[in-house]
């Protein structure tokens, strides 16, 4: 790699997970080896685009080409990290725009990020590839609500879903069919669709794959124990849960689980880092849900999986992003 590459590392959005995504992106950022980047730090509001250097200097980022204004001079990114959770970074929206540009980017394609952004459609297509998942219902803002309808498709307890939108919001545990109109209702301040799941009753765990040296590999998984009534927004980032890398599960459930994993990346033709929650009910892994931008604060589970395989965090940020800029 001749010279330093010119790399910004976008953060930001326009959902409830901004401030995740803000503390993603430092981390990503404070990161990187400042011997082989010159980085900036992207920030993505629905105000305005800006960007931060080493120095604490701010620039502004053309929405057209995605290019930096600094003084007289338009600067060109060689290559971008996406750490936005959430739109327009997980939904395909920015991929696409990064696409027309040429920009090698670090997330999935355009294509693949809207569908598994979008819940209902992603494990419909799973399905049909055979991978387990939970029973289902799906339902829009202005449909009726059919409370009957929907207890015999799913039965009690289940969990309403906003269909597209990550890290815990908009998902509610409901115990009975009195409370399932009024969670519904929570759901569609998120999204004007929504899933609906039976809850299924086992061990969770997380499993981070990625691409690093041309190879998909599958990181240590991790076991999800939390306090809470599920891995809601406490317990991911408020210390609410219990996360175990590597997983103490039996050796067939990892290889199983891992096989998964793997199929589902190159089915889909995932790219980059990716994390999928899975369930297991009487030893079969259930998938849950995709992230294809997970998050990288230092309480996330992909740190914790890099460094239970002995990876340092800039070198696993260093090996994302060779991976993409060998690809163009």
């Amino acid at each position: 790699m001749m010279g330093k590459k010119k790399l910004g590392v976008v953060c930001g959005g326009f959902t409830s997970e901004f401030q995740i995504s803000l503390l993603s992106g430092k981390t990503v950022f404070d990161n990187l080896d400042r011997s082989l980047w010159e980085v900036f730090l992207i920030t993505i509001n629905s105000n305005e685009w800006v960007a931060n250097d080493d120095n604490g200097n701010h620039y502004s980022v053309s929405k057209g080409d995605f290019t930096l204004q600094i003084g007289n001079d338009i600067v060109f990114l060689d290559v971008i990290f996406n750490s936005i959770h959430g739109a327009p970074g997980e939904n395909g929206q920015l991929a696409a725009l990064w696409e027309l540009l040429n920009i090698p980017f670090s997330s999935c394609d355009s294509y693949t990020s809207a569908l598994t952004y979008n819940k209902r459609d992603c494990l419909s297509v799973l399905r049909e590839i055979n991978i387990p998942t939970a029973k289902h219902f799906s339902i829009d803002r202005n449909d009726k609500i059919d409370l009957e309808k929907i207890e015999k498709a799913v039965g009690f307890p289940c969990f309403v879903k906003a269909n597209r939108a990550g890290s815990s919001f908009g998902v509610f545990k409901v115990k009975k069919k009195s409370n399932l109109e009024q969670a519904l209702q929570k759901a569609f301040q998120e999204d004007s669709q929504v899933i609906i799941e039976s809850a299924l009753e086992g061990r969770e765990v997380s499993v981070g794959v990625a691409k690093l040296r041309g190879d998909i590999k599958v990181l240590p998984v991790t076991e999800i124990i939390t306090e809470n009534e599920f891995f809601d927004y406490a317990a991911k980032y408020e210390g609410k849960s219990q996360e175990i890398t590597p997983a103490q599960i039996p050796i067939e459930w990892k290889e199983e689980v891992e096989k998964r994993s793997k199929e589902i990346y190159h089915k889909l033709g995932l790219k980059g880092v990716v994390r999928s929650e899975f369930i297991f009910v009487d030893g079969v892994p259930h998938l849950l849900e995709i992230n294809t931008v997970p998050g990288f604060t230092q309480k996330s589970i992909i740190p914790q999986q890099a460094l239970a395989m002995g990876i340092e965090l800039s070198e696993f940020f260093n090996l994302l992003l060779l991976e993409v800029l060998d690809k163009n």
